[in-house]
């Protein structure tokens, strides 16, 4: 990546894999009720889990949420919607993926899907500590098991199976075990563990977490891989030599290879900024840092990331015009 110009195949992967599978649920919703999706994982899809935990990793307070409705900070960590807000919006299930603790939802919203995702999350046990006292992935799906019992006191064993079965889960994490566990912060497990070791103790966990799911009934599930994690604001300005981290801005290689090489097959979008986000100085503001004291930058929309990790509502909506065509054939071909 390179320029003013950024890699996106994550964010295409990822979201391509979701509405592909919620467009192959289509025909689903007339025969077993609501078509649902369900998400797992990190700040890229918590729409505010962590507002009703204690810890510091919060976004429920401006500049975030500015291009949110009713300029609300939800607690997702972006100026708008993300994207599995996008997803849902186009699949006809709901507009907006809505937090499971919040326990004011109605039994309509749990019914069409909810996120237990936890901004700071990740697959390694120890990285939801080293984020905040976030919520482990385990207790992810704990809360999963508890929603599964609760709707079931409503609608039924069978009906809520059906659901459960036909339903679409998005899993987004391991950003956060490489980036506060591994290379940065703490730098813990690097001292006892090579790369390769380390994807394998990833691994190890997300194959618990994935049979966990199985076991409890899902089906469909969507994986989203790690993005050029080197190419990050924060992490450029961070892990960069002074004069390159604030000056030149160049993507941190040894940080994005640990990605897998996820740059390679790119679709490639242009902003006038990508490189430096929206909030603050834009080389280091992020949760708590990006606040309502910052200076935001006079145009949102020319900016890749809204913070120094999280992407913007129109690095979201691109993506969304960019591959709604290819769903709208998938749907055609199933009426």
């Amino acid at each position: 990546m390179g320029g003013p110009c950024v890699n996106f195949l994550r964010f295409v992967i990822q979201f391509q894999l979701i509405l592909l599978a919620l467009a192959q649920k289509q025909t689903l919703r007339t025969n077993s009720g609501n078509l649902a999706i369900f998400a797992f994982g990190d700040s890229f899809v918590d729409p505010g889990n962590n507002n009703y935990i204690r810890t510091i990793s919060k976004a429920n307070f401006p500049p975030y949420g500015i291009d949110f409705e009713n300029q609300i900070p939800t607690g997702r960590f972006t100026n708008g919607r993300l994207v599995t807000d996008y997803a849902a919006s186009y699949a006809g299930i709901k507009d907006y993926v809505p937090p499971y603790l919040d326990r004011n939802l109605s039994m309509e919203e749990l019914l069409t899907g909810v996120s237990f995702a936890s901004a700071g999350s990740g697959y390694d046990p120890l990285t939801p500590t080293l984020t905040g006292g976030v919520i482990s992935m385990p207790k992810q799906i704990d809360h999963f098991r508890e929603y599964k019992s609760r709707i079931e006191t409503q609608i039924g064993k069978e009906r809520t199976e059906a659901l459960i079965k036909n339903a679409v889960y998005v899993i987004s994490a391991g950003s956060n075990d490489f980036l506060f566990n591994y290379f940065w912060v703490s730098g813990i497990r690097r001292l006892s563990y090579s790369l390769p070791r380390y994807y394998h103790l990833l691994m190890q966990q997300l194959q618990h977490f994935l049979q966990d799911l199985l076991d409890l009934g899902a089906g469909n599930i969507v994986m989203m891989g790690l993005p050029p994690l080197g190419c990050f604001p924060l992490v450029i300005t961070l892990k960069s030599n002074p004069i390159n981290g604030f000056l030149e801005r160049q993507c941190v290689t040894r940080i994005s290879d640990a990605a897998q090489g996820f740059n390679q097959i790119a679709k490639q979008k242009c902003f006038d900024k990508a490189d430096t986000s929206c909030c603050g100085t834009g080389i280091l503001e992020v949760s708590i840092f990006c606040n309502r004291r910052s200076r935001l930058c006079p145009n949102v929309s020319d900016h890749v990331f809204f913070d120094s990790l999280h992407p913007t509502e129109r690095t979201y909506s691109l993506l969304f015009e960019a591959l709604a065509p290819t769903i709208d054939l998938i749907l055609q071909g199933k009426q």
